[in-house]
């Protein structure tokens, strides 16, 4: 099972007037950073090292739809730090919901459930709660014991108010295919959400751990084995098939970074959401400053393992437009 059918329809729909229009570079979903406060400290991520003046600081909502309406993008992903911070998180949704974008607001959702009544159910809204393995697992990557039982607590509580609700994990070196096969089967038959996002660890610079982010190779061999037996298409992974062939090694692409940008506080994101090279202050900007060529896999040392859905996502999307096998195969979500 794949990206739902309405979406897919609505993502298909701006492909084909990018096509039409001429235009090479463009976003199919923004990742929007609203602050970088976190009320967690992650192994695998380093926002919070930010300094004091720059972690007090939050976009507004006029700045944040102004971003997302300038490059045009169907979809925003809102993160962070930890977006349930901001004080204006449910207006910033709602103005996006407004304006016909698809938004998935991601949480470590310890403070889901106390904030889950300044939301609505909405069909193109989803909760987005990080899970990063079963308990043991999941509380050791955010270094607090009992945040596992609260999220899929929230989880269950979100479900039950109507909303659909999304899990995000991060695979590092020390899963195997077994672990990935455990927490997969978890969320989707025993908690039973609504979509899964899987993604390699990538060597963010900033993350306290620097050991246990996975080698190419690794991520592909370890994929490889968790996919076998035809699970893959049981589960509801939120990934085109071509994706995750590449998560197999099944299929190779070069990164495509303009195509999941990242917009925050200090503006557009040079390259992309995990390297910091440089800001601007708008996307068309970033797309006709930044040199693209200089990154990606055989160019940049820091790109030769990243896998991550952010930088290869689009690149398989933008392969199955050109293929009517793998257009018909995204479509039925083999």
């Amino acid at each position: 099972m794949g990206i739902p059918i309405r979406q897919s329809l609505k993502i298909g729909t701006y492909l084909a007037r990018q096509k039409l229009s001429g235009r090479e570079k463009f976003p199919l979903i923004v990742e929007l950073e609203p602050l970088f406060a976190c009320n967690l400290e992650c192994n695998g991520c380093g926002k919070i090292q930010y300094p004091t003046e720059i972690l007090r600081k939050r976009l507004s909502v006029e700045a944040a739809v102004a971003a997302i309406e300038e490059c045009g993008a169907p979809m925003v992903s809102i993160a962070g730090g930890e977006p349930l911070l901001h004080p204006d998180i449910d207006k910033m949704t709602v103005a996006l919901l407004d304006r016909g974008r698809y938004v998935y607001l991601c949480t470590n959702a310890l403070l889901l459930e106390r904030k889950m009544d300044r939301f609505t159910p909405h069909n193109r809204f989803s909760w987005v709660v990080h899970i990063d393995g079963l308990r043991e697992r999941h509380d050791e990557s955010v270094s607090r014991e009992g945040t596992f039982d609260k999220a899929v607590a929230a989880i269950a509580a979100a479900k039950a108010q109507g909303f659909k609700v999304t899990t995000n994990t991060t695979f590092f070196s020390t899963d195997s295919p077994t672990t990935i096969r455990e927490v997969l089967d978890f969320l989707n038959d025993d908690v039973g959400v609504d979509q899964m996002m899987i993604s390699p660890g990538y060597a963010y610079e900033k993350a306290p751990d620097q050991v246990h982010f996975l080698s190419t190779r690794t991520s592909q061999q370890i994929f490889e084995e968790a996919f076998a037996d035809g699970r893959r298409k049981k589960w509801r992974l939120n990934h085109s098939p071509l994706f995750l062939d590449f998560l197999e090694g099944k299929a190779n692409f070069q990164c495509t970074p303009w195509g999941i940008p990242s917009y925050s506080v200090f503006g557009w994101q040079k390259p992309c959401y995990l390297m910091a090279d440089g800001y601007t202050q708008t996307y068309k900007e970033l797309v006709e400053t930044t040199d693209w060529d200089a990154y990606g896999r055989g160019n940049d040392p820091r790109c030769e393992n990243c896998m991550a859905h952010c930088g290869y996502e689009p690149s398989a999307v933008l392969a199955t437009t050109k293929s009517l096998r793998q257009s018909i195969r995204a479509a039925v979500g083999s």
